[in-house]
């Protein structure tokens, strides 16, 4: 989403973000776990699972077929967990203003995991500058930053 700029019912002009976070960034007690293993196991795994199913349509007999909705099944099993990660990835919300006559500039910024979630999240922001001129509420993920 690029962003979007806001009317607050403080005629104040807010800005509004959502942006996807392609590394879960490390936060508070998670700083001192958060250690990357690399990617070895990783391009290990993939490449012996490639390599089974390449083997087992290789050395299969000329008399076997393999039914369409074999190749279905197959397809949604590979396809199931890049969607699942995609959709999951962690977003960060920021809204932001420059400030008004008499207010100062202010920033807010909270992190949500989940497409949908992040979209109902900057609809809640929008609507909440909209009524109440601020972007957070009790137990929104969004944080005064100053």
């Amino acid at each position: 989403m690029g962003t979007k700029t806001v009317i607050a019912a403080d005629y104040r002009e807010w800005q509004v973000q959502r942006r996807i976070e392609w590394t879960t960034p490390a936060v508070g007690d998670e700083f001192e776990h958060d250690v990357d293993a690399g990617s070895g196991a990783v391009v290990l795994i993939l490449s012996a699972l490639a390599f089974f199913w390449l083997m087992l349509l290789i050395w299969a007999p000329d008399q076997v077929v393999f039914p369409w909705f074999y190749w279905v099944v197959v397809v949604i099993g590979l396809g199931f967990f890049p969607v699942r990660w995609l959709l999951r990835r962690p977003f960060t919300i920021t809204a932001k203003t420059q400030g008004g006559y008499d207010l100062p500039p202010e920033k807010w910024t909270g992190m949500v995991r989940g497409l949908a979630t992040a979209r109902e999240e900057t609809r809640v922001v929008i609507r909440s500058l909209k009524n109440r001129s601020t972007p957070g509420h009790a137990d929104s993920p969004l944080q005064p930053i100053n």
